[in-house]
């Protein structure tokens, strides 16, 4: 994991089309500004975890129904 150290105004550069910039600093919570094309998809980590949940569930719940499909089918 890289650390960087930023001040408030200051950003981070990644690639070249995503810029994170601290806009401020209140006790122990930090604003960040992300400036990124439209088809780059930004999530908190809880919601994008959360989303990668629901996505396995239901190609699972799929499959179920495939191999169901199957079976009826056959017989």
């Amino acid at each position: 994991m890289l650390v960087l150290t930023r001040r408030v105004g200051e950003s981070i550069q990644i690639c070249d089309h995503i810029e994170i910039k601290v806009i401020s600093v209140q006790g122990d919570q930090i604003k960040l500004g992300i400036n990124a094309p439209k088809d780059v998809d930004i999530h908190r980590k809880e919601i994008y975890l959360s989303i990668q949940e629901s996505n396995n569930e239901a190609a699972s719940v799929s499959t179920n129904i495939l191999e169901r499909l199957n079976k009826s089918l056959r017989q």
